[in-house]
């Protein structure tokens, strides 16, 4: 890929396409010149892609190795080559740490970790020098939720498999880094942001004071998959507003409008 520009050669593989981070990002992607393979569960997550000569769609379980395998194959059989990968599919998860079923904590693991690592190994072996893989973590797993505990060992083994992974792709010149996202507004997290008070209180606690957008996100991904990030990789990006910033002690001050 060019300097400071968006994958120009080849595809870029992102899933969780259908909806909120993930299409931000392929609609991102493609509004730069890039190729983008676009994966979700079902055909209709991806309606908004319609017909166009840089995309195309895979419907499948990302849990699943022939998914993943498939969407290198189109990638390479429509475009010729892999430039890039966001692994961006991922589930939530809450429950008490003793009565939650552990089958909700396995399907967690799956889609949040297992999917990843299969993902990587689909398209590690079509990368070569200079190309870049992102995922899309949390930070959840940086530090530890209310009732959450699943989906935070989740993101937080995502992001420590980020780190070894840049380990061993370094010396090959490919890049891979971690986003992590706070309190964003999509599909995922429509059940918090319904309650508009819950919502305003997660938004005090960043000192920003408010929820960060999918394609505030996506611009952050674009960045990483780009030669602008050249010498980062096995990062652990936070794009949260600023919450992880907070220890959590002390809310930060009121906006000035809020002054009385």
């Amino acid at each position: 890929m060019s300097a400071g520009n968006l994958p120009a050669m080849g595809a870029t593989i992102i899933t969780g396409a259908g909806s909120g981070i993930g299409r931000a990002t392929a609609e991102r992607l493609l509004h730069g010149g890039a190729s983008v393979v676009a994966v979700d569960r079902r055909l209709s997550d991806l309606t908004w892609a319609g017909d166009g000569t840089r995309l195309a769609t895979v419907t499948g379980d990302v849990t699943d190795e022939a998914t993943n395998e498939r969407s290198s194959d189109i990638a390479l059989s429509r475009f010729g080559s892999i430039s890039g990968a966001v692994f961006n599919a991922g589930i939530a998860v809450a429950g008490d740490l003793v009565d939650l079923p552990i089958e909700r904590f396995d399907e967690v693991m799956a889609v949040n970790v297992r999917a990843v690592a299969l993902g990587l190994r689909a398209v590690v072996p079509h990368l070569t020098s200079g190309d870049a893989v992102v995922v899309t973590a949390s930070i959840s797993g940086l530090a530890g939720d209310p009732g959450m505990w699943a989906y935070n060992a989740s993101k937080a083994a995502a992001i420590n498999l980020v780190r070894s992974a840049a380990i061993d792709l370094g010396p090959r010149g490919i890049r891979i880094n971690a986003v992590c996202p706070g309190p964003t507004d999509t599909p995922l997290t429509a059940g918090l942001t319904a309650n508009a008070r819950f919502q305003q209180q997660m938004a005090r606690r960043a000192p920003l004071q408010r929820w960060a957008q999918p394609e505030e996100i996506a611009a952050v991904i674009a960045f990483l998959l780009s030669d602008d990030a050249s010498a980062v990789t096995g990062a652990a990006i936070p794009v949260d507003c600023g919450t992880t910033a907070n220890n959590g002690q002390f809310d930060p001050p009121r906006a000035p409008a809020e002054d009385p």
